[in-house]
């Protein structure tokens, strides 16, 4: 008997069609700078199609448009690329790096906005969500771009890296706040171990190997697995034209991540490194889980708790921890922060491995070391909070959050807006079908040409 992978169900069940709504309904108000667009990524399968893998699924992106206080509109895209239509990553000539799924993140850098998934090229895409095609910085670009570029919130540089499973097995890019690729380099030291994010710094880039590499005998089409053999390591590299060759790692417990929730230099020069991770078990659980295998756990990210490491350059050594013990995903934190000391971080919570516990939007006070959780209700889901501030505040924590929120037992999603401090809820935005459980998302804020449009 043939069984439905878990990342077809539930919150999970893919979108079958394309839809474009306008004049959504909104309850409360929705606060007056909200003028932009929340656009969201996630994995979502043509009608018939199963992947083998979750990552597998081909990416559709979702958005939603907001302006003076009205929710002007929603619609979802497929994004078209040719493993939409079934072309194989492999070919005879080596990989096409277009063929790609495009259905991990979205950003918006330099005016363009670009669907990535990190085996591939971006894919740049209309601000009314249709596919323009691949996109590889005017020819500068020819590997493949991670999913987790970071934009330095002072300077407008994009900030990227290309993993590969084969030398060179990691090289680091700088974009300049106009898309020109300023800067490249081969990272030394670097292993075939699966490198899905990464820090930035004001001084330094932060890489993180894990004991997830690459595997040829891994048949799900994402040839990674657990490796205990496969050395734990933080790479830190200094910025600027001649820091690759200055690179050193650091040996750390075993585990693995995927996603960084912040890095900064303290005020006595250690770089201090947060971010869920999960160990073993928790990697074997969620791996099943992703491949629809036996002996997974209830959620695609099992036993993931936020561990900070700090290391001291000068002694050469690491403390690390794991700083909570609720089962979290998907950081996220005021951006004009990134790369600087942030007292706020935001998160997504899960049931642990055996179901219990309910999803949630969590507050963390680094300072005081307070959680807080806004519950969104039963058979409800929330996507990961995305945090746009406040106009002319200097408090960090003052802004929003905007989550979108699948819905079971309705078959519907809402957007919330939640005042960042406190977590209340400001604002409903009804959308027209339930959304599927995406992964990553942004605010794209209007042009100043823009607002005066509306």
């Amino acid at each position: 008997m043939t069984t439905t992978p878990p990342y077809l169900t539930g919150h999970y069940t893919p979108v079958a069609e394309e839809v474009s709504a306008s004049g959504l309904t909104v309850e409360g108000t929705l606060p007056p700078e909200l003028s932009g667009r929340l656009i969201r990524n996630g994995h979502n399968p043509k009608p018939g199609v199963t992947p083998t893998h979750w990552f597998k699924g081909s990416g559709m992106v979702h958005g939603i448009r907001l302006r003076d206080g009205r929710a002007e509109w929603y619609r979802n895209r497929w994004v078209r690329t040719p493993a939409l239509d079934g072309a194989p990553y492999m070919t005879e000539h080596g990989p096409d790096l277009t063929a790609s799924v495009a259905g991990t993140h979205v950003i918006e850098h330099a005016g363009r906005l670009l669907a990535l998934c990190e085996a591939n090229l971006p894919f740049e895409l209309t601000p009314d969500l249709d596919t323009v095609g691949a996109y590889d910085f005017g020819g500068k670009l020819r590997t493949a771009m991670t999913a987790h570029p970071k934009e330095d919130p002072s300077t407008g540089e994009l900030h990227f890296f290309a993993s590969s499973p084969f030398p060179p097995f990691l090289t680091y890019y700088v974009s300049d706040a106009k898309g020109a690729i300023t800067h490249s380099a081969e990272v030394p030291g670097a292993t075939a171990a699966l490198k899905h994010d990464f820090a930035v710094t004001r001084g330094h880039v932060v890489f993180v190997e894990g004991n997830v590499t690459f595997d040829h005998t891994e048949n799900s089409g994402i040839p990674y697995s657990w490796n205990d053999h496969q050395p734990s390591r933080i790479g830190v590299m200094p910025r600027g034209e001649d820091g690759a060759r200055h690179t050193r790692w650091f040996s750390i417990e075993p585990g693995n991540m995927l996603h960084v929730a912040n890095a900064y230099e303290d005020g006595q020069g250690r770089i201090v490194l947060e971010g869920p991770t999960v160990d073993r078990e928790g990697f074997r659980l969620s791996w099943n889980w992703w491949v629809g295998a036996p002996g997974r756990g209830s959620e695609p990210l099992a036993r993931s708790y936020t561990r900070r490491w700090v290391l001291d350059l000068t002694a050469g050594t690491v403390d690390e921890q794991i700083i909570d013990d609720l089962p979290v995903e998907f950081p996220t934190l005021n951006e004009d922060y990134l790369g600087a000391e942030n007292r706020y971080q935001y998160a997504i919570s899960f049931p642990d491995e055996k179901g219990f516990g309910g999803y949630g939007i969590v507050k963390y006070d680094r300072t005081t070391g307070a959680r807080r959780i806004h519950q969104v209700g039963d058979a409800r889901m929330p996507s990961e909070a995305v945090f746009v501030p406040a106009a002319g505040t200097a408090r960090e924590d003052d802004g929003y959050l905007l989550t979108v929120v699948s819905d079971l037992k309705q078959n519907a999603s809402q957007l919330l807006v939640l005042d960042a401090a406190g977590l209340d809820r400001i604002a409903t935005v009804h959308l027209p079908h339930r959304v599927t459980a995406g992964v990553h998302g942004s605010w794209i804020p209007d042009t100043t040409e823009e607002r005066s449009a509306g």
